[in-house]
Formats: structure tokens, sequence, C-alpha cells
């Protein structure tokens, strides 16, 4: 059973706590291939998202998440809110907590917001992405595509190339992928590479060659403008004639390799479109994924809550 009253992160998460949330996440796939898709699972609950950030798929798929299993989901806009006139986060939180709410669904600029969240409220946080620290859903739904390919995860070879300073999604990743037996290796101008990448158990690949040579998967990361300071890369179209991801350089990966991305995509840059859009790619299907694991996500802590809380 998982045993944690919120999902902030992976890095604290066991591997038999991942494996649950995907396995659970399975049956939530195929719930959604079927004509029921909501089986009042989470009925009498209430979802919150409270986003900081402008985003489209992951508080949409945590809406629709909710409201899939039955809850009631109400979607806070930050920027119409009494945030805008100087309430701190944790009044935000205390105040929704004696709104009787069960989940928030938090994404914020700031590393550790919803860890600070989740200190001060009854209801049960969900990390959306904070700041560069981590976006757990978001590499839970890579780990579940990549299952549903390969039929597993240890002993995979997974390529992430881009923005790995910047990204909460490299790091997620990376401490997921490890914990259940996979090889991860990163490439980024050294700009955007952190300097003790190794140290959460990534391998530093000297170019796109070797980190993609042999990869099962190969995920592209944006360009994270809004989280940089200028002139870590001379323009964007040079990021991608070095360092971008194209169909001769996929030729090193195994014959069945997979494209992944978070999105949203910079067309182009960090993928050419023909890999966006072919046959291998499972950027599509990362987005049903990311539903999936949210709803059992939901579930899995609604189960704690009712246990524990």
């Amino acid at each position: 059973m998982f045993r944690h009253k919120d999902l902030l992160g992976l890095q604290d998460c066991t591997a038999e706590e991942i494996t649950e949330i995907l396995d659970a996440a399975d049956k939530m796939r195929e719930l959604l291939n079927g004509k029921k898709k909501k089986p009042d699972l989470l009925a009498g609950k209430t979802l919150v998202t409270l986003f900081y950030e402008n985003s489209t798929r992951t508080r949409t798929s945590f809406e629709l998440a909710g409201k899939y299993l039955g809850a009631n989901e109400v979607n806070i806009s930050v920027a119409a809110s009494s945030v805008q006139k100087g309430e701190t986060l944790i009044d935000t939180g205390r105040t929704l907590d004696d709104m009787k709410i069960d989940f928030i669904a938090i994404r914020h600029s700031m590393a550790g917001a919803p860890k600070l969240l989740a200190e001060n409220v009854k209801a049960s946080v969900l990390n959306g992405g904070d700041g560069i620290n981590e976006h757990p859903t978001q590499a839970l739904l890579d780990m579940l595509t990549l299952r549903r390919k390969f039929g597993k995860i240890k002993g995979l070879k997974v390529a992430i190339l881009g923005d790995i300073k910047h990204s909460r999604v490299a790091k997620s990743n990376i401490f997921g992928l490890k914990k259940l037996g996979a090889e991860v290796w990163v490439y980024a101008p050294e700009t955007l590479m952190p300097k003790e990448i190794e140290k959460l158990g990534a391998k530093k690949a000297s170019s796109r060659e070797q980190a993609i040579d042999g990869a099962d998967g190969v995920m592209g990361l944006r360009i994270q403008l809004e989280r940089q300071s200028g002139g870590l890369f001379p323009s964007l179209g040079e990021y991608s004639k070095f360092y971008g991801v194209n169909e001769n350089l996929m030729k090193y990966a195994k014959k069945d390799a997979v494209i992944l991305h978070p999105g949203p995509v910079n067309r182009g840059v960090e993928l050419t479109p023909a890999l966006i859009d072919g046959k291998s790619s499972c950027i599509n299907e990362q987005v049903t994924c990311g539903l999936a694991v949210r709803m059992a996500v939901l579930k899995l802590l609604a189960e704690y809550r009712g246990k524990n809380l």
C-alpha cells in the first residue's frame, strides 16, 4: 500500500511504491479505453488544482482525472485569487483545508512549495511541478509509457537530451528510472548541464551519439527560456544543429526505440517534426498515460486517507 499522505517527488518513493503506482495506472489506462470512465471511486471527494504557473497538459489531466473518478473538481485561477492581494501559500492552503477538500494539485515556480503546503494542510498534496526540483507525475507517465511499450523498465537505456539544468522532468525521471533498474544517459550544452548531475544517478554523455547509442527511449526536453538567464547558448537554430535530435541520430538507437517529450514541443528545436509525428513517437500516448497516472495517484492517496486520516 502507498505509504504517503502526499506525492511530492520520486526521490522519496521506493521502487515498490513506484511500481504500485504504475500497476494502478495500467488499470486506469484500460479504464480509459472502456465506455465507463466514471467508476465513482472518489465520490464525495474534492480536488482543487492550484497552479501558479501556466499549464495545459498537467492541469487539465489532473482535473479530468478527478472528474473521471467521480470527484468534485475546482480550478483556482491564481491570477484572480487572493494571492494577488498578498495572501501567502500557507494561508491559501489553510483556507482550502477549512473548506474540507481532500486533494490539492499544485504547480509553483519555487522549489519546495508543495512540501511547504503539505506540511501545513490536512489535504493530500500532489506536486504538479515545483521550480527546477521535481515533476513526479510526469516521470511516472514517462515510465508507464515505456513499460507499456517494452513490458519492463529494468534493463532499458533512456537518453534525455536538452535543458537538463532547468528540468524538473529530468530529475524525477532520473530518480524513478534508476530505482526501477533503467540506465539513464543525459546530454546538453555545458551551460545547460548541472555540475553534479552524475551524483543523481545519471551518466553524462560526451556527445549526442553516445547518449543515444543503444537507447530504448530518447527524450527531448524543451528549452525553458522562462527559467534561465540569457546567454546560455547562441541561438535556437544553433542549438538545434548541435544539440537537437534528428532522424540521422536515431540510427544509433535500437530499432524499436521510441521518442518521448514532456511537452510542449518546440518543433524543429529539440526534435525534428519528422520524429515528433513519426511512427516511433509516443508523445500522444504519453498524454493518455499522464491521465491514467494521475487517476492512479488520486486513487492510492484516497485509500491512504481512508485508512490513516
